[in-house]
């Protein structure tokens, strides 16, 4: 654990924003210094139910490490990184490092596409799971860590999804603390 944890959120075209802003956000209350990039550069980006989201900065711009790197999911934002040499370049090292990604939705497919996190326990949203089956030990959990890989199903897993990753890069108190007044519900009914 970091003292001052960091976080690298990868924007694209076609991301699932509620996955990447419940995660930013749910980070940033766990005090993890969040930057977002833009795979395609600084502009805004539009996500997959027209949600505009602008950037801090253009990934190509990115050189430090992070302690974690989050993909949020939606279908053709998880292409567009699953496409891009960067987000490879990006996660190879932090498998090579022991640092944490966090993948949640179609996202996962990236791993696969990039040839990182192959035998680990992963999960995502029901329609990538056929691609990933082959590629690790699937589960339907709605959260599975594995490792310093953490992997989740979709926008209704995002709160749990963000909430773990604060508590992998802090401490299960501050992730309580988080928690707490945002009024997360210990069970949905």
């Amino acid at each position: 654990m970091s003292d001052n944890p960091t976080a690298l959120v990868l924007l694209a075209e076609g991301s699932e924003e509620m996955e990447a802003v419940i995660s930013i956000d749910v980070l940033r209350r766990g005090g993890i210094d969040v930057t977002v990039a833009g795979v395609d550069g600084p502009a805004p980006i539009r996500c997959s139910r027209g949600v505009v989201i602008t950037p801090d900065v253009a990934l190509d711009s990115v050189d430090e490490n992070f302690d974690v790197v989050v993909l949020p999911g939606g279908a053709e934002g998880a292409q567009r990184l699953a496409r891009s040499a960067k987000v490879g370049e990006i996660l190879r090292k932090q498998e090579e490092s022991g640092r944490w990604v966090g993948a949640i939705c179609a996202a996962p497919i990236a791993l696969q596409a990039h040839r990182v996190f192959e035998n680990r326990q992963l999960t995502s949203h029901p329609s990538v799971k056929e691609m990933l089956e082959s590629w690790g030990e699937y589960s339907d959990n709605p959260v599975v860590a594995d490792g310093n890989l953490i992997t989740s199903r979709g926008p209704g897993t995002a709160f749990p999804f963000a909430l773990r990753i604060v508590g992998m890069l802090t401490d299960a108190q501050r992730m309580l603390e988080v928690r707490a007044p945002m009024m997360f519900p210990v069970q949905v009914s």
